[in-house]
This record gives C-alpha cells, sequence and structure tokens, in this order.
C-alpha cells in the first residue's frame, strides 16, 4: 500500500482525534494537512502508520490549541466549538464512546482540561488507545498520562452530560420542536422545554446574538415564537440536521446560504440546552455563510412595518 493510500485509510480517525481535541472543524482540518505533510516527507517508513499519524496529528493539536486557547479568553461573547455535521470515523466498537464525545455538551467540557489532559483523555477514553501509543504522541511517561487521565476523569464526571439514549424518542421531540417553531405555538413549544432550559448563542461579537442566555421555558418558548415566524416572512428556512451527534438543524437564507445551526440537549424527554453558533466564521465549512447583519435589519424592518 502506497504513503497516499495508508493516509487516506487513516485520515477519518485523525481529523475525530483533532476535532475533539480542538473543536474547531477547520484547525482539524489544518491540523490533518500537516500530518500528511510529515508523513510524506518522511524517510523511513513507521512500524505502524496508525501509531505514527496519530501521535503526530494529537502533537500538533496540542500546540494549535495552546495558542487556541488565548484567543478564546479574549472570545467576544459565548465560544462554542464549530458545528460537525457528521463525524466520519466510525467504529462499532466505540459507537457510544464515540456518539457522546462529539457533543457540544462534551467539547465545552473538555474546555475545562489543559492540552495534555485533553489528548490523553480523548486518545484513552474515545478511542481506546494504549497508555504506551498515548505516552509516544503526548511526549510524557506512562505514569504522567496515567496520572493525566486520573485527574482529566475528575474534571469530566463532575460534569459529564447526559443525554436522551433513545435515538428515536430524541428525534421525534426534536420534530415536534421545529413543528412548533415553525408555526411560532408558545403552547407547543413550552411543553417541550425543562424548566430551567436555556438559550445560548455564539456569534463572536461578529453577527447578531442573544446579550446574555435566556432560560426558562415560558421566557425561551416565548423568545423562540416572537422571532422565528418573522424570520419565515424574510424567506429564512431550516431543514433538520443532525448536529454533533444531537438533533439540530441548519437555518438559511432565501438564497440558500448558511445563516446559523442549532442543537438540541434532549433529556428525560424534554429540551435542556438549545445551542445557536451564528459566527460566520465557524460555518464557512458548512458552505456559503449569509450576511447575518443585512438579515437582521431587513428582519427590524420587516417587523416595524407591520406596527
Amino acid at each position: 500500500m502506497s504513503k497516499v493510500e495508508e493516509f487516506e485509510e487513516l485520515r477519518p480517525l485523525l481529523f475525530s482525534i483533532a476535532y475533539r481535541i480542538l473543536g474547531s472543524v477547520s484547525e482539524a482540518e489544518d491540523a490533518v494537512q500537516e500530518t500528511w505533510l510529515r508523513f510524506d516527507a518522511s524517510v523511513t517508513r513507521p512500524t505502524s502508520t496508525k501509531a505514527y499519524l496519530s501521535a503526530t496529528v494529537t502533537r500538533i493539536a496540542i500546540d494549535v490549541l495552546r495558542s487556541a486557547r488565548v484567543r478564546r479568553e479574549e472570545y467576544v461573547g459565548p465560544w462554542f466549538p464549530e458545528p460537525l455535521l457528521a463525524d466520519p470515523y466510525q467504529d462499532p466498537a466505540r459507537s457510544a464512546e464515540l456518539a457522546d464525545s462529539v457533543s457540544m455538551a462534551a467539547l465545552l467540557l473538555l474546555e475545562r482540561l489543559s492540552p495534555l489532559e485533553r489528548s490523553v483523555f480523548v486518545l484513552r477514553e474515545v478511542f481506546g488507545f494504549g497508555f504506551d501509543e498515548i505516552a509516544s504522541a503526548v511526549g510524557r511517561s506512562e505514569a504522567a498520562c496515567r496520572q493525566l487521565l486520573v485527574r482529566a476523569r475528575r474534571h469530566m464526571q463532575a460534569g459529564r452530560p447526559r443525554f436522551e439514549a433513545n435515538r428515536q424518542e430524541r428525534q421525534e421531540l426534536a420534530t415536534r420542536f421545529f413543528d412548533a417553531l415553525r408555526e411560532g405555538d408558545v403552547t407547543g413549544l413550552r411543553d417541550l422545554l425543562a424548566a430551567d432550559v436555556s438559550i445560548v448563542g455564539d456569534g463572536g461579537g461578529k453577527a447578531p446574538q442573544l446579550a446574555r442566555a435566556v432560560t426558562g421555558a415560558e421566557n425561551v418558548a416565548r423568545l423562540l415564537a416572537s422571532v422565528f415566524p418573522w424570520m419565515a416572512r424574510i424567506d429564512v428556512t431550516f431543514e433538520p440536521h443532525e448536529v454533533n451527534g444531537q438533533p439540530g438543524a441548519i437555518f438559511r437564507d432565501r438564497d440558500g446560504k448558511v445563516l446559523n445551526t442549532m442543537v438540541l440537549d434532549v433529556l428525560d424527554g424534554q429540551i435542556q440546552t438549545i445551542r445557536s453558533v451564528i459566527n460566520p466564521d465557524k460555518l464557512g465549512h458548512l458552505g456559503p455563510v449569509a450576511d447575518a447583519w443585512a438579515l437582521d435589519r431587513e428582519l427590524k424592518q420587516t417587523r416595524g412595518q407591520s406596527r
């Protein structure tokens, strides 16, 4: 098998590792590309190509994350990972770990960890790498990696997100939610929301966003029911779509350009959290991006004319 063939076979795994460490589709893709360049330039073939490439992409991702954390501290408003529509890596033996670890809630929890803790946790808990491989990847001893994992588990277990286990029930609830959203049905929305539900958006200062999180079933239901029917009047549409392994949707303008994504955390038959990513810098990998500011002005003008 040629180098190119070996690399392409492992590309989905490499991207999935990098995305969980970085929380960014674009940065993960760049890390994978840099991994290829180093592999292509190497003179000797490694004993295990999988171990070599996984270690390389992990080291690159750690370096990127260290610089990214400074930028995230200066981020305007809430920071969310770049939405991922489909995880390219599939492993039936670890399907549960893979699904849970790519959710928005889990990725936000990973943000609490140091770059080394995060990398060790991802490699061990999500992908099942041995400590010898992890030690090689992060440049620490096996004993040190075990300690890093203990600390990472402690942080993760303290706030580990819980989701509705039944995929069909999640999707059915999401369908009811988006039907009620389309109709501006306050009662229908409220019945689907947990009492302490919250809705929060990531605009990064580059798109209109909520000034702060809105909490409570009544408040969230009224907010959604008051906004989205008006958005429909300016031809904003949405298509239900799985986002980061959870039920969600992609919103588009009249030209089909991506406006934002929405993802729902579902537990015990109710929606617990609604997260929206509208920062255009985080949507480019989904297709051409809409001008959210222009749509916001049009929305305000349309609502003003009807009064």
